[in-house]
């Protein structure tokens, strides 16, 4: 089966995990469960000591289907022969001087070089990772930081870590869905603006807040500070409300005064 993935693929599409001599079949299952469940689905195996079986199977719990299409590789050279970039996972430092990168960091540049063409990310064997042979391979390492006095990750929890890494870095690359905004949240139109205004103007008048002075210098200022707000629909009909609510009370107040009695509160 190829193993190969067009150029003009999804970068996900065009990133491959591969497992280079793995040795207990159910870390086979458990790290394509692993990948699944960040959206990566190209398995690749190179070597395997024990051929995919049951437990392997049953460890993948759902993501069988990422065994089944997996290819088997003799060797990694093989396996990454197509691929634009190859980084190699290690959990100590070699004789190999490969620039060495963090999980983030490996994930930025795997997907940055997956929009070009097919890219890997390689695993070595459970109890001695990659020869320095394999590692030769790669163009950089990529190793995560655990704690020194107990550093070994089980195979597919390493996986598991740089595969949240790519998901959260597609995640990042990806534009989301433009917010569609509610009809109330959308700019007010000239005419509703206008409305408020002349609401406005008619509300100063109730309330007798120009007491004398000339209402279209004051209103001319109230225009300008308004319309730098960029006014909303729910906006102007917020405002509007309360301008109605004080031409009510002014009213109120009209009719009190004509019969010379206090407004009742």
């Amino acid at each position: 089966m190829s193993d190969s993935a067009p150029a003009t693929a999804a970068p996900a599409d065009n990133l491959r995990i591969v497992l280079v001599g793995t040795q207990h079949p159910g870390n086979i299952g458990a790290a394509a469960r692993a990948m699944k469940t960040m959206g990566l689905s190209r398995l690749v195996l190179v070597a395997p000591e024990t051929a995919p079986n049951d437990e392997a199977y049953r460890r993948a719990a759902g993501a069988e289907d990422l065994i089944q299409a997996a290819p088997v590789h003799a060797d990694l050279a093989a396996a990454v022969a197509d691929c634009r970039l190859v980084l190699g996972c290690t959990a100590r430092s070699r004789r190999v001087q490969l620039e060495q990168l963090d999980p983030d960091a490996a994930a930025g540049r795997l997907l940055q070089h997956a929009g070009e063409g097919p890219v890997a990310l390689v695993f070595g064997r459970e109890r001695t990772g990659l020869t320095n042979e394999e590692l030769q391979l790669c163009h950089a390492s990529v190793h995560i930081p655990s704690d020194p006095a107990f550093s070994s990750l089980n195979l597919a929890a390493a996986v598991q870590v740089l595969a949240y890494e790519v998901r959260l870095a597609l995640l990042a690359a990806a534009p989301g869905p433009a917010p569609q905004p509610r009809p109330d949240d959308l700019p007010a139109t000239h005419a509703q603006v206008e409305g408020f205004f002349a609401q406005l103007a008619d509300t100063l008048e109730a309330i007798d807040f120009h007491k004398g002075r000339t209402p279209d210098s004051a209103m001319r200022k109230l225009r300008r500070l308004f319309l730098r707000c960029d006014l909303t629909v729910n906006e102007v009909r917020l405002l509007r409300g309360v301008l109605a609510d004080a031409q009510r009370m002014a009213r109120l107040a009209a009719d009190a005064a004509g019969r010379g009695s206090p407004l009742s509160p």
